[in-house]
């Protein structure tokens, strides 16, 4: 059972150090635009998986911590991972692909809906922009059929 770390896993090796952030969040159509800024550090585990922690600071919200898992299924074929954060208690399980370009890693989920009935399908996007910058997206898919981007998150590597 024991695995070696593929092209795939060491995709993931370039999220390791340490980064600022500053966030903007739609949390819905008539919702202001939160902003949000914070740290994040991204760490290894045996060159399988990598562990991010998040804190940061939303206005009129408070502090927010949050870790996410990623790593690669080779028998699957899929990037896999979880996402948890403070004030959710969903936890958030990905599946997803690179795109053709090796920048994009695209992770699909499923959870609440904004609307507090029944879930809804997401879909969260890293890009890698350069060695000391990423930008992640997210969208929801919306019952009008439409994909809606509600978050934007752009990070900074520290020196």
């Amino acid at each position: 059972m024991h695995a070696e770390p593929q092209d795939q896993h060491r995709w993931l090796e370039k999220l390791v150090g340490e980064w600022t952030y500053e966030s903007e969040m739609l949390m819905g159509p008539d919702q202001p635009t939160m902003t949000a800024q914070g740290v994040e550090v991204v760490r290894s585990l045996g060159g399988l998986w990598t562990i991010a922690e998040g804190e940061g600071e939303v206005p009129d919200v408070g502090p927010m911590s949050s870790i996410m898992t990623l790593g690669f299924d080779p028998a699957g074929g899929r990037f896999v991972g979880t996402f948890i954060a403070t004030g959710m208690a969903h936890l958030w399980t990905y599946s997803g692909s690179l795109d053709e370009t090796g920048k994009v890693l695209t992770l699909e989920a499923e959870g609440p809906s904004f609307s507090g009935q029944g879930t809804a399908k997401y879909v969260d996007s890293i890009e890698l922009v350069d060695d000391d910058h990423r930008n992640m997206t997210s969208r929801i898919l919306g019952e009008d059929g439409n994909w809606v981007q509600f978050m934007t998150i752009r990070y900074t590597r520290k020196a």
